[in-house]
């Protein structure tokens, strides 16, 4: 039987940034054009004939929101048939992990603002985005399971309470902080260094520590069970 198929392609991006001052945010986009039409979306838009996926999704960021981004990870396939009222529009999500502080965001092309929002304080977002952010979530605390994450998100020497408010921010949960450092420290790829941190109120300065990369990238590659 024969039918004629009209299906776009596009891809969206989930870029998560993290300081330790405000915690875990996700880079945002208001719309300057029809449909949703000045409301907060993912950046994103249609594939190219000429583009990869990959390509496509960066160009996309650099064009809306003016960053560029080494390395964003396949998320999920996202095509119900309502989800873009001008078209039957097929969208492959992307998701990353990054300091903020790293980029200079200006907002260019379909989008009119750029903004880092708080997880927690997500404004009403455009198309079935609210799904793909929920599902990026997912993912990202699912990674604890089997990777080690937060070494690009920290300074090169750091107080161990620094890594455990990365951790903390992505789980959306308080940790035990004697269990959490006991778990981290036995994979190895965590120095404590003789350096302190410099004081700061009441009680002792604790060491600061540094991620050993070799071992660090070691334990990325193969997929260890990393569940905190």
């Amino acid at each position: 039987m024969k039918f004629t198929q009209k299906i776009k392609i596009a891809v969206d991006a989930v870029v998560f940034g993290y300081t330790s001052q405000e915690g875990l945010s996700i880079l945002l986009i208001k719309r300057k054009i029809k449909p949703f039409k000045g409301s907060w979306a993912l950046p994103g838009g249609l594939v190219r004939n000429e583009e990869s996926l990959e390509t496509a999704v960066e160009r996309e960021l650099q064009e809306e929101t003016g960053i560029k981004i080494n390395y964003l990870e396949q998320l999920y396939t996202f095509g119900i048939p309502e989800r873009d009222p001008r078209n039957r529009v097929i969208s492959v999500a992307y998701f990353g992990l990054v300091r903020p502080d790293a980029f200079e965001i200006h907002a260019d092309t379909d989008a009119s603002d750029a903004q880092w929002c708080n997880i927690d304080q997500l404004p009403e977002l455009a198309f079935d985005h609210p799904l793909i952010v929920q599902k990026a979530i997912e993912r990202l605390r699912a990674k604890l399971t089997y990777e080690p994450i937060g070494f690009e998100l920290l300074d090169k020497k750091f107080p161990f309470s620094e890594l455990e408010k990365l951790y903390s921010a992505v789980l959306n949960r308080k940790l035990d902080r004697r269990n959490f450092k006991k778990k981290i420290m036995k994979f190895g790829f965590l120095e404590e260094t003789k350096e302190k941190q410099q004081h700061q109120g009441s009680g002792r300065p604790g060491y600061l520590y540094k991620f050993n990369e070799k071992r660090y990238y070691q334990l990325k590659k193969e997929s260890i069970n990393f569940e905190i």
